[in-house]
């Protein structure tokens, strides 16, 4: 219903009964209308609203269905008027405040649901964020439960030896000593990368060549250090040291600092390399007596007989690798530093040759003693 139903009564706005006809309707819109219409009244701020007020009035009044239910509620209206007025006072008073405590109530309770979807919200609101505290708590503590696993097993496999050493800045870079009696050709870093290339890759950019005695005079020896990119390349090198069928003949190679690298021992001690006694640990003594054993065997002299054949090698391996086992099926990586499987296993097989070699040498010796 219009604002004029609710605010004013139609009939009053138009002065007219309720038993108005239709034709009076029309006639006294026209006439009021005329004396508060805005053009005529422009100095007048309500003439507008007046205006609106009246024409509100007139549609309500044309139209049956509007005016049937605006008589019907006038007639309600004035009969409440009617027994209010039969009431005395008192129980004038009592209806009032009656309805005035339906009011309150109905105030009231809208109020209390209103607080109380509030106080549901709030608490959802609450409990989400304790469930997000706790998620993260919780991460958190499984985020330091690893990390204290992790340095757990870090200092276990560093204190029980099973971490693999890192790669030393020399340990791929092997030395190299001759005679340029023995090989006139290897007087530039060029032909020594062509010797040393069979064994792996090399930085031939790092190649350093020493002659000796220096230049004006004539060099009779040479030094070289070598660097391989792999390890592996530079362990096949020094296994090779002295071996004529390598292409190494009277030419010693051993490790640039003199000593075996830590990862090799390691790869040893792990038994990656093969069964490996345990007495031999820097591979230039092993070459080394393999090289003057063989030398003497081929020159035809009998080896001493001071000592069993176990304490003069003691050096070698006691036994070959078990190549009869079932082998590991192999990985696409390493849990060694610097090495994928395809460098460890070529590692292997150089180690295996190696034990070969030497094994092979020690029947020998045994024979000839």
């Amino acid at each position: 219903m219009s604002s004029v139903e609710e605010d004013a009564n139609p009939y009053e706005l138009l002065e007219l009964t309720t038993e108005a006809s239709e034709a009076e309707i029309r006639k006294a819109y026209r006439q009021r209308s005329l004396k508060v219409h805005p053009d005529r009244n422009r100095g007048n701020p309500d003439a507008a609203r007046k205006f609106h007020e009246l024409h509100q009035a007139q549609e309500l009044l044309l139209d049956p269905l509007r005016r049937m239910a605006l008589d019907a509620k006038l007639r309600l209206k004035d009969a409440r008027k009617a027994r209010f007025a039969q009431f005395d006072a008192k129980r004038k008073g009592l209806v009032e405040e009656l309805e005035e405590r339906e009011r309150v109530f109905k105030k009231a309770r809208t109020e209390t649901e209103a607080q109380k979807n509030e106080r549901f919200r709030e608490n959802e609101r609450i409990m989400e964020e304790g469930r997000r505290l706790r998620k993260e708590r919780e991460q958190e503590l499984q985020r330091r439960e690893r990390e204290r696993v992790e340095v757990k097993q870090n200092t276990y496999a560093a204190s029980s030896g099973l971490e693999p050493p890192s790669i030393g800045p020399l340990d791929t870079t092997v030395r190299v000593k001759y005679t340029l009696a023995s090989h006139p050709s290897l007087t530039s870093a060029t032909s020594i990368s062509t010797l040393l290339a069979p064994f792996g890759p090399l930085d031939d950019s790092s190649i350093v060549l020493s002659l000796k005695p220096v230049p004006p005079k004539k060099a009779k020896r040479a030094t070289a250090l070598v660097p391989f990119t792999q390890i592996v390349g530079a362990f096949a090198a020094v296994c090779a040291s002295g071996r004529a069928e390598n292409g190494l003949a009277d030419i010693e190679v051993d490790w640039a600092e003199g000593k075996e690298p830590e990862l090799i021992g390691w790869l040893k001690k792990m038994g990656k390399l093969g069964n490996v006694d345990k007495t031999h640990t820097s591979s230039q003594p092993t070459v080394g007596l393999a090289k003057n054993t063989s030398s003497d065997y081929r020159a035809g002299q009998s080896p001493s007989t001071e000592n069993s054949s176990s304490t003069r090698f003691s050096s070698f391996p006691s036994t070959l690798s078990d190549f009869t086992s079932t082998p590991e099926i192999p990985t696409t990586s390493s849990d060694v530093p610097g090495m994928d499987y395809e460098s460890l296993t070529l590692l292997r097989m150089r180690q295996a040759e190696r034990e070969r070699l030497e094994q092979e040498i020690r029947e020998q010796e045994a024979q000839e003693a």
